[in-house]
């Protein structure tokens, strides 16, 4: 063995551990065998009271019992179902195994062969991952998410009147503000995340090829489609009722490109903070003790802003490529899917880290209004639009005689910065009302931002 010892291989697990530990407790394998006892146990209690094999109903307090070894499941259980999988080499099998073992410690030996009863290994699997996936993203994620959507927010409502020069192209264009800018965000987020609010993702529990034959060869009387849908339904899923002996993940893959889109909108996001800070303006907040630079003491880094960047990257590559691969199974059945899966929070961890990054980053900003206010009245030829298209309307009234407004606009300020004196003396000249010549003249580019304050009132 090195020297090092037994070090975390992922930096999710090492360097990024504090902010992402809470997903273990939905991501791990520990997590994934504790929620496959679960599933085994529900379908035990389930068939109990279809009165599967002339079973009755359990007392409540038996079941009780069944549950309680999920939410107290912890070292010893894992150990016991590791024990069995070293020899099994299937980590399933071992899980019935331990079950069974379960049920003997709770005096229903008798129960024994309902353990796994008319189960394939991936009805056990595609509900504890649905499971997984649903509880992981709402308690975790889905919080984190609101804490960003809910800061950018209050900055979009705090800063809704502060004029900002627009650069479409990266150039200098119609002023807006900044709080409509960040309320931008917070709509597209609103929009592409709402399938999240109530996802029910699609699961099936049908047997080996999806035709529930064993159930139907062992109990032919029972309606084994209304006990799978019962089943699935009662664990807050959606039953899928045609499928091979995998659930298609067409809901897994549709879920996972909305968490990816969600990604990129929060990209952007990145990389527009990353360059307000770039041009002034933005100023960072200096955190106590912190080093910008090894090299330069003066530089504050927008590292909060890099590291999300980054970290939505990797996020949005894996939950891509899960999205893609997790739809085809050759025929009935291949096992792709197992390794793909495993990788499921691995994908939202580093979405949750950049969401972590994000909610600190937008803590640590403030305008700059100075370089704003400078900027703006060093870019008086943004009035162009305005006057050309006051023009227009003037012509509309048969107030002028001007042809082509917009290239009369043009030959005075196309690719040349424009003083506030020449400006005023362009409009004076111009073929059009005292009253239009006056409210252009009263115009400036600090107020050159239209409805943009009151669109933030589109925000919920």
């Amino acid at each position: 063995m090195s020297a090092l010892g037994h070090q975390p291989l992922s930096p999710l697990d090492g360097r990024y551990r504090e902010a992402t530990q809470e997903l273990a407790e939905y991501f791990s394998e520990a997590a994934l065998n504790r929620a496959r006892v679960r599933v085994e146990i529900e379908w035990l209690i389930a068939l109990c009271s279809a009165g599967v094999a002339n079973t009755s109903a359990l007392e409540p307090e038996k079941i009780a019992g069944l549950r309680s070894v999920v939410t107290h499941f912890g070292t010893r259980e894992l150990e016991s179902i590791a024990a069995y999988e070293a020899t099994t080499k299937h980590d399933v099998k071992a899980v019935e195994y331990f079950v069974r073992d379960v049920l003997t410690q709770h005096g229903l030996e008798s129960l024994a062969e309902l353990v796994h009863f008319g189960c394939t290994s991936e009805d056990i699997n595609n509900v504890s991952y649905a499971l997984l996936t649903q509880e992981g993203l709402k308690e975790v994620w889905s919080p984190a998410l609101a804490l960003v959507r809910e800061r950018l927010k209050h900055l979009a409502v705090s800063w809704r009147d502060e004029a900002l020069l627009a650069r479409t192209h990266g150039q200098p264009a119609t002023p807006t503000t900044f709080g409509k800018e960040l309320a931008v965000f917070v709509h597209r987020l609103d929009r592409v995340s709402q399938p999240l609010q109530e996802v029910a993702l699609p699961a099936k529990f049908s047997g080996a090829t999806g035709t529930f034959s064993a159930h139907v060869s062992a109990e032919p009387r029972l309606d084994w489609e209304a006990i799978s849908r019962s089943f699935i339904e009662g664990l807050g899923l959606e039953w899928n009722p045609l499928t091979t002996q995998i659930e298609s993940h067409d809901g897994m893959s549709s879920l996972f490109q909305t968490v990816s889109h969600i990604n990129r909108i929060l990209h952007n996001l990145c990389t527009d903070m990353w360059t307000y800070i770039s041009l002034g303006y933005l100023t960072q907040i200096p955190e106590p003790g912190a080093t910008g630079s090894s090299t330069m003491p003066h530089k504050i880094n927008p590292i909060r802003f890099e590291n999300a960047e980054a970290n939505l990257e990797l996020s949005s590559a894996l939950l891509d490529s899960l999205s893609a691969s997790l739809v085809t199974s050759r025929l009935q059945r291949d096992l792709t899917d197992s390794t793909t899966q495993r990788n499921i929070g691995v994908a939202l961890g580093h979405s949750l880290l950049a969401l972590a990054n994000l909610a600190k980053g937008l803590h640590e900003i403030d305008l700059n209004a100075e370089t704003l206010q400078a900027d703006l009245a060093a870019n008086q030829e943004v009035l162009a639009e305005a006057i050309q298209t006051v023009i227009r309307a003037e012509i509309a009234r048969g107030n002028s005689s001007i042809q082509d407004p917009y290239a009369v606009v043009k030959e005075l300020t196309r690719g040349r910065r424009v003083n506030q004196a020449t400006l005023a003396a362009f409009i004076d000249g111009l073929d059009i009302s005292n009253q239009a010549k006056k409210d252009l003249g009263a115009l400036t580019p600090q107020g050159y931002t239209g409805l943009a304050s009151k669109l933030v009132d589109y925000l919920d």
